[in-house]
């Protein structure tokens, strides 16, 4: 059986989506944050960086979003619904690198900018200056990859879009996402699937 530790408000909904999306049959154990929005110590006691998402596949445990979808992927997706096959070197190369996208280089400036918003104003110059230029930045990549496909890899969502939509939504949040009415879109359509609603109901929102 597949557990998917879960700690609410956060990446891992995304995952639990992804499950959804290969209707699959997992375990769900969720876990609130604490007052200043840490994760509590349980979880640790399933991975040392106490992160999530991190799924028991039974066998182990792995963590890392990208990680996760590429075993399950790998393992559950016979039909190369989610992924291009191996095969495909240069299909599965631009794959890996839009499922590793939203884990490293459009990940880091949003995380400033949230913690940022955390601090009494005036905020420290040089960060906040950095932060929205490298928001901007990738924020104008993803649009522009975006452009008018209904999703980053062509028509179908493939696994890259799960973290994809991710960005978008923690853009959204930080009140970032206006000047880019494609990615809005996007996400708008992402989040309004039947599987993103099955996780958003099984976790609770």
């Amino acid at each position: 059986m597949i557990t998917v530790h879960h700690l609410r408000i956060g990446r891992s909904i995304f995952t639990v989506w992804f499950l959804e999306e290969l209707g699959l049959d997992y375990a769900l154990k969720i876990y609130n944050r604490n007052d200043i929005g840490r994760a509590p110590p349980e979880l640790k006691e399933i991975h040392p960086l106490g992160k999530s998402p991190v799924v028991d596949f039974g066998e182990f445990v792995l963590a890392e979003s990208g990680a996760i979808a590429t075993h399950l992927v790998d393992t559950y997706d016979d039909q190369y619904e989610f992924a291009p096959p191996r095969s495909d070197a240069v299909a599965r190369a631009k794959w890996t690198q839009w499922l590793a996208y939203s884990e490293a280089s459009a990940f880091a400036p949003l995380l400033v900018k949230l913690l940022l918003s955390r601090e009494p104003d005036p905020k420290p110059q040089v960060i906040s200056a950095f932060a929205a230029g490298e928001v901007a930045l990738q924020l104008g990549y993803m649009q522009d990859s975006l452009g008018e496909q209904e999703f980053i890899l062509g028509d179908r969502l493939q696994a890259p879009d799960i973290g994809f939509t991710y960005i978008c939504n923690m853009a959204e949040r930080l009140g970032e996402l206006g000047p880019y009415p494609n990615l809005k879109a996007y996400m708008e359509r992402n989040m309004a699937r039947p599987a993103f609603l099955r996780a958003l109901d099984r976790t609770g929102g």
